[in-house]
């Protein structure tokens, strides 16, 4: 599709710009130039300057740059000897990172009126030293800053924030997308049928959905059969279909407008669905065919605009100078040692929701890239990436310029100045023998060369040999033998032989030894494999892997090389559906297989990971019998014994993830939940077996039904369901700083959806709803933000279970009314005091008839309610009454006057 592009006039038209104006607390600074003339200071500002012209910005850009370059590893298969930084980062590249943070930061004041100002910097550094899992490197990169607060907020803070911030709000501006969205809406009014679908002018894609016997998933069938979905990936997929269709997007709502009915009665085929949204697209989607576990699915997508394309035009004069307050910022305290060890420690802000990507290390950054999201409407190819720095708990998106297009069953290989990327599943039954070279230090890319290229294909293996990568084996038009060797100084391929190679196959996997390539395993959907071979990239030539001994063949296990030996475990027989807890170590030295011990061994288990410490294999995660699983074990090939890891705090059971060793602690993130693709990780310290949970900078998971009330600082949000899951879980969001806290767990309520909350001036009230069994609930608590604590409501005298009711707060006591119990609708309720933790039971005399989803205010001396919808009579309410508490008798009356109501 030929994309257009999409102007300005939104907005004021970008002038020259010379000096970029940042206000701060208030204050803002002179700047020289020309500027618009709205940005300039109305009048003398008398605050204390500090300049930062562009070269010192620079300067100081690369002493950080010269930080991260120590730590950069340089792999150990590499004879030549790690450059310095200025031979693989040019003086052009360094000051191109700064323009590029200034143009961020630029646009938030032009575009969306919200400048950086000194107290997010302060926040954000303050969250840095926090939560920093690198201390020591935290503290190199101050230290290259002088120590200077004021310079670790503008050269090492601000760059960060700005990408988080602008891309927030870039990705659903219809200023900004306004014009592509009509020209979707347009195209669908005048081609609304499914056999006009495919002339759209959006991208055009089928996918088809297979729901797995038992639960059982399959995912490594989905070139032959479709994506396979196990019966909560089913549900949950008929749930977002049905939504679309129906045009209900709250899901309690559309749970009881079908309450009866299956819900895949309610996907018509041939219907296309209204436009729909997300962060990178508009689309619409059809059902070609359904049956009761089948659906075939056809989409049309309009790709948005990168942001990186918009910026370019949007902000193309480049700030030369700039002025910014001296205002006074605290040096924060970087906590903690290090990592603790055998725990887990949460990562911040990573990208969106994946799985089937890739993960490299780089000795200071985990980089992820592609992937897919299977679970709908997420189920097209991502070409996005990011960067995660455990050092700045930050992350910091790849490049799109360049980038290789959206795939997924791809593989990465790290060389010590690139990752390369290549092959993998670009459409859903397409295959591609594309590939890319990420640069890290510059944040670009540059595309790997097709001439001589291996055939196109997905689940091949890859391993980098110190100057050249080689991709074997995997799947597309057949089952390959063949594969190539990438040399990326040459940008050229060489073929790798096929004489003597094992049999084609996908879902291997392969270790590089230091002179070679081991692969072992892997399917052709007809069988598995226990067999594999030793390439010598020097001769060219293949040596057979014994099969005395050898574990059973198996597909999606995992390998890791020792030093000496490649351990193999886990995996599954494609015939059986077997999950094996089994393994094995071979030697090539005598070409010999040695049994793994089962004893203490996780549980079987497909698509884990596996990452070799330098004396322990650790493996976690992974799809077993039934479901995904949160476990996992450290396995010591020279006692020949297992260590179960640690489940407190750990991340969501997953498969399909990724996992990488750092040299301390193994970082999992993304991968394929029970319920939904995920874009969450975690952070595994061995030496003392414990986790950390993941965040997303402590924003709460997507969600509805939730309830939200404003403390006259912070909003607070809380419960809620992102179907089929139920939370207990908050986050208390600061508008100020743009930062997320997450509430406490500890006696907190059980999860739920569909209850009510108010703000009584120091607590938060939560009360009611639903769970995740459907049941009404009787229960709440009080939250305080000040000593982020609960405590629990009396359920003595508490009115009966519901949900869908209202609450309103007095000043002194909660009223909640009305509402349903899961059978009928209510015109009950009770007050509640939480200085003595009591209820009273409201009045019923002269009350409004049962309602549920009405509302409900409080005028200072009555409540008022409205509205609502009544079950029985399956009617919505016009009527009004109002209830208030009577200083005769201190109870509630209810009073209707021409449709209004007093006590």
């Amino acid at each position: 599709m030929k994309k257009k592009s999409t102007s300005p006039s939104g907005f004021f038209n970008p002038r020259v710009i010379i000096a970029l104006l940042v206000c701060m607390a208030g204050v803002c600074s002179f700047v020289t130039g020309t500027v618009p003339a709205f940005l300039r200071p109305k009048g003398q500002v008398n605050a204390s300057q500090r300049t930062l012209a562009f070269e010192e910005r620079v300067s100081y850009q690369k002493a950080i740059e010269e930080v991260y370059w120590r730590h950069r590893i340089w792999p150990k298969e590499r004879k030549d000897s790690k450059p310095s930084l200025d031979a693989v980062m040019s003086q052009a590249q360094i000051e191109k990172k700064v323009t590029d943070y200034l143009r961020n930061s630029q646009a938030l004041q032009d575009y969306w009126q919200r400048p950086i100002t000194a107290e997010q910097l302060q926040a954000e550094m303050d969250r840095m030293a926090k939560n920093t899992k690198q201390p020591e490197v935290l503290r190199e990169l101050f230290e290259a800053l002088g120590n200077d607060p004021f310079l670790i907020a503008e050269c090492l803070v601000r760059p960060a924030l700005a990408e988080r911030l602008i891309t927030n709000w870039y990705a659903y501006d219809q200023r900004i997308h306004g014009e592509l969205k009509q020209r979707a809406q347009t195209e669908l009014q005048a081609h609304s049928s499914i056999e006009h679908v495919k002339q759209l002018g959006g991208t055009y894609s089928e996918i088809e959905f297979v729901k797995s016997e038992g639960g059982k998933r399959e995912e490594h069938r989905r070139h032959e059969r479709g994506v396979r979905l196990t019966n909560q990936e089913w549900d949950k997929t008929v749930q977002k279909l049905a939504a679309m269709f129906s045009g209900i997007s709250h899901g309690s709502t559309l749970r009881r407008a079908v309450a009866g009915t299956d819900l895949i009665t309610q996907i018509k085929p041939g219907v296309v669905s209204p436009l729909q949204e997300d962060e990178d697209r508009f689309y619409a989607t059809t059902v070609v065919e359904k049956t009761n576990d089948r659906l075939k699915l056809a989409t049309v997508a309009w790709s948005k605009e990168p942001l990186e394309s918009w910026l370019a035009k949007a902000e193309n004069q480049v700030p030369v100078a700039i002025a910014v307050p001296g205002l006074g910022y605290t040096p924060p305290e970087i906590l903690g040692g290090g990592c603790t060890n055998d725990t887990w420690t949460a990562t911040a802000g990573p990208p969106d929701v994946r799985y089937g990507h890739t993960a490299v290390w780089t000795g200071s950054e985990m980089i992820i890239w592609g992937g897919d999201y299977g679970y709908y409407p997420y189920f097209y190819f991502r070409n996005t990436g990011a960067r995660y720095n455990p050092s700045t708990d930050t992350w910091a998106t790849t490049s799109n310029a360049n980038a290789p297009a959206g795939r997924a069953g791809h593989t990465a290989a790290w060389t010590g100045t690139e990752m390369i990327i290549w092959g993998g599943e670009d459409g859903f039954y397409t295959v591609t023998n594309t590939g890319g070279r990420y640069n890290p230090s510059t944040n670009s890319w540059m595309p790997t060369s097709v001439t001589n290229a291996p055939d196109p294909r997905s689940n091949h293996t890859a391993v980098w040999t110190g100057n050249e990568m080689i991709v074997w084996g995997g799947t597309g038009a057949t089952y390959f033998n063949t594969g190539g060797k990438y040399n990326p100084n040459t940008d050229s391929w060489t073929a790798v032989g096929t004489t003597n190679a094992p049999t084609g196959r996908y879902d291997a996997t392969a270790v590089w030894t230091g002179s070679e390539m081991i692969v072992w395993g892997g399917s052709n959907d007809n069988s598995v494999f226990n067999t594999g071979g030793r390439y010598n990239p020097v001769t060219n030539s293949w040596i057979a892997t014994t099969t005395s001994n050898a574990p059973a063949g198996r597909m999606a296990h995992t390998s890791v090389w020792t030093g000496t030996e490649m351990v193999v475990w886990g995996g599954r027989d494609i015939d059986t559906n077997q999950h094996f807890n089994t393994g094995g170590k071979y030697n090539p030295g005598t070409n010999s297989w040695t049994t793994t011990s089962t004893a203490n061994a996780p549980t079987g288990r497909d698509s884990h990971t596996a990452v070799w410490t330098g004396d322990q294999m650790i493996i976690w995660g992974g799809f077993g019998e039934s479901f995904n699983t949160n476990t996992g074990g450290r396995y010591t090939p020279g006692t020949n014994s297992w260590t179960a890891t640690s489940t407190t705090n750990a991340p969501d059971s997953r498969s399909g993830h990724s996992a990488i060793w750092t040299g301390n602690e193994m970082i999992v993130w993304g991968g394929g939940g029970d319920s939904a693709a995920l874009n969450s990780g975690g952070r595994y310290n061995p030496s003392n077996d414990s986790w950390t949970n993941t965040n997303t900078y402590d924003v709460p998971e997507a969600r509805d039904s939730h309830t939200a009330v404003w403390t006259g600082g912070e909003m607070i949000v809380w419960g809620g369901t992102g179907y089929p899951n139920y939370f207990n879980t908050g986050s208390r969001y600061d508008p100020a700083t743009s930062n997320w806290t997450a509430t406490s767990l500890t006696n907190a309520p059980s999860a739920r959806a569909g209850h009510t909350a108010v703000w009584t001036g120091s607590e938060m009230i939560v009360w009611g709803g639903h769970d995740e069994n459907s049941g009404e609930l009787d229960t709440g608590g009080r939250y305080n933000p000040s000593t982020n604590d609960w405590s629990a409501t009396s359920t003595i005298d508490v009115p009966t279970p519901r949900q869908w009711h209202t609450a309103t707060w007095t000043g002194s006591e909660m009223i909640v009314w009305g509402g349903w119990d899961g059978f009928d609708d209510l015109n009950t309720g009770g007050r509640y005091d939480p200085q003595t933790d009591t209820w009273a039971i409201a009045s019923t005399a002269g009350a409004p008839i049962p309602r549920d989803t009405h509302t409900a205010i409080w005028t200072g001396s009555e409540m008022i309610v409205w509205g609502g919808w009544n079950v029985d009579a399956q009617s919505y309410l016009n009527t009004e009454r109002t209830g208030g508490k009577s200083e005769s008798h201190g109870g509630v009356d209810w009073q209707r006057n021409d449709r209004m109501g007093r006590i």
